[in-house]
């Protein structure tokens, strides 16, 4: 039934984050940030994979493996331990990593914060393919809904307690953004995670809204999704035909599914 949500896993996900669709192993990646996992689900078996330190984010890469934003840096994942990609020379003790994407040309961004109060210390980053990380955004305090329309001019980014969602434009060639508008101004609940689906338009989750809302391209209501969990944290498209919407929650409440009636994007992969 279109729009009908189901909890898909019980994965117990002390803060689930994240979701991406990793069409090569036809499997959902996800983190869990406080109960420092990589989750995997294929369908059938759930993997988890514990992790040193608090996961805020991944992203897949062309050469393959992952890449993950840790509590102290980022780090690609392979076969074997995680390796050292970036410490940022801005990035302070306190603070740790949080929502990231990769941009349709292999660039990851990722944003930081400071737990638990989230004063405006944290920190958007770009990432090139050969680990050189610089500063975009300063003055943050919890970064989200980090997304580009499927053409890839259009970056979407959120700062949660600020109750904003904006919107730029995005020059692919250079990693740069121009033309700051405010996109969406989600309340009561806060924006989280999002992904873009083939019509372009923009899917977030609503911490404290228990829904997942779709916006057009121009920042209007076009759906809203009921959650069964207080706390959903993102959204990613799936599936053979990325045509089911998994969505992370928070508190244990699982990972959920539904089938909107609409297609994603295939993810963009680092590198």
């Amino acid at each position: 039934m279109a729009d009908a949500v189901e909890r898909v896993v019980d994965s117990q996900d002390q803060l689930g984050e994240c979701p991406i669709w990793d069409e090569r192993m036809h499997a959902l990646w996800w983190v869990d940030i406080h109960g420092k996992a990589l989750k995997r689900y294929d369908g059938t078996h759930l993997t988890v994979m514990p992790m040193p330190e608090q996961p805020g984010s991944i992203a897949l890469r062309r050469a393959g493996g992952l890449v993950v934003a840790m509590q102290s840096a980022v780090f690609v994942l392979g076969a074997r331990e995680p390796k050292l990609l970036v410490r940022p020379a801005e990035h302070e003790a306190g603070l740790r990593f949080n929502d990231g994407r990769c941009d349709r040309a292999g660039r990851f961004w990722v944003g930081t914060l400071e737990d638990p109060q989230h004063p405006p210390r944290g920190v958007l980053y770009r990432i090139a393919p050969d680990g050189t990380a610089t500063a975009m955004r300063s003055a943050i305090r919890v970064p989200n809904s980090i997304a580009w329309s499927p053409d890839g001019r259009t970056m979407y980014f959120a700062d949660s307690p600020r109750h904003k969602i904006w919107a730029y434009d995005y020059d692919a060639a250079s990693g740069t953004t121009s033309n700051e508008r405010l996109f969406a101004a989600p309340h009561p609940g806060f924006p989280d995670g999002s992904c873009v689906d083939a019509d372009g338009c923009l899917w977030n989750a609503e911490w404290g809204g228990s829904r997942v809302v779709r916006y057009t391209p121009d920042g209007r209501v076009d759906r809203v999704i009921g959650v069964p969990a207080k706390n959903p944290t993102c959204c990613a498209f799936g599936g053979t035909r990325l045509d089911t919407l998994y969505i992370t929650s928070a508190d244990g409440a699982g990972l959920f599914a539904a089938r909107p009636g609409v297609a994603g994007l295939p993810e963009s992969r680092f590198g």
